[in-house]
């Protein structure tokens, strides 16, 4: 059971919160229409042509992208614009501001998965409205394989540490 006091205070900041929700909500809505009505009669390829190949650029790029903007050093200036600087001791820290537009961007940055419907939606309009696109979403593509090849030499390196730790103790 939900034990949190909601004073008439916080129930506005709430419905506030849940207009902005919509409003982005029905801009995305807007936004894939107006995308499909594009690719009806501007796509270099039709979806029924489509290979596994192109799937798999696609979704390698659209993980990519959404590593790159939720979690990567590079594009943290992205993500602190939407944040509001607070006064803590000494110093500064970023901190989700309480309501407005402000905050649901935010949270949407601090969301992989929110943010990669986005993503995916670009990657995927870009890719099949123009060849330009190719390039790009197969180096973040790429990009993306070596990012897998590094977790998972990570984790073998880990383990086989963890081995040579064990054989040691015995």
């Amino acid at each position: 059971m939900d034990r949190r006091c909601y004073t008439s205070r916080n129930m506005i900041r709430v419905s506030q919160q849940y207009i902005w929700s919509v409003v982005f909500s029905v801009f995305f809505l807007i936004l894939v229409i107006m995308g499909a009505i594009i690719l009806d009669t501007e796509a270099r390829i039709a979806w029924v042509d489509l290979t596994t190949v192109d799937y798999l650029i696609m979704l390698l790029a659209s993980w990519r992208l959404t590593r790159l903007f939720v979690y990567d050093n590079i594009t943290r200036f992205v993500r602190e614009q939407f944040k509001d600087v607070v006064k803590a001791g000494r110093g500064y820290r970023l901190e989700t501001p309480k309501s407005g537009p402000r905050r649901l961007l935010s949270e949407l940055f601090d969301c992989p998965w929110c943010t990669s419907i986005w993503t995916s939606s670009v990657v995927i309009f870009l890719y099949l409205l123009t060849v330009y696109a190719v390039f790009p979403f197969v180096l973040l593509g790429l990009s993306a394989v070596v990012s897998f090849l590094q977790i998972g030499t990570n984790l073998l390196g880990h383990s086989a540490e963890r081995a040579k730790q064990q054989n040691e103790l015995t």
